[in-house]
């Protein structure tokens, strides 16, 4: 078993002009094929009027991931970060970071995926924005 923490954002695509995202971090022990317990789990909310690029998701991965009281590797999937090599994200981090690999990692950023757009949809309703 190992401590990770799956992160996922949703809405990286402009909406009325602006781009409203959503970044959920799933801190939990998985193995190797499944995900033995969710520990804890950070959501934040960003704004911008540019879209993202790299250096701004680093950015939003650190920020929600402080939130948490719990250390483990960040997992994101290759295209959150633009399918740069790992050895390049890996060094915008402040902790370790790699791109998800077994069926536990996929599993749990699964959750991390339903986390973010859920609060995005929950964000778009009460801002009244369809």
């Amino acid at each position: 078993m190992f401590d990770i923490i799956a992160v996922d954002i949703s809405g990286r695509h402009k909406l009325h002009d602006q781009y409203l995202m959503v970044c959920a971090a799933v801190a939990a022990s998985v193995t190797a094929d499944h995900v033995d317990k969710v520990k804890q789990i950070a959501i934040r909310t960003f704004r911008s009027k540019e879209a993202p690029d790299v250096h701004n998701v680093v950015k939003m991965v650190e920020n929600t991931v402080s939130e948490l009281k719990f250390k483990g590797t960040i997992v994101t999937e290759s295209g959150d970060m633009y399918n740069k090599p790992q050895w390049v994200i890996d060094s915008m981090f402040f902790q370790d970071f790699k791109y998800q690999e077994s069926m536990g990692e996929r599993r749990c950023m699964e959750l991390a995926h339903h986390v973010s757009l859920g609060a995005r949809k929950l964000l778009l309703k009460e801002l009244g924005i369809r």
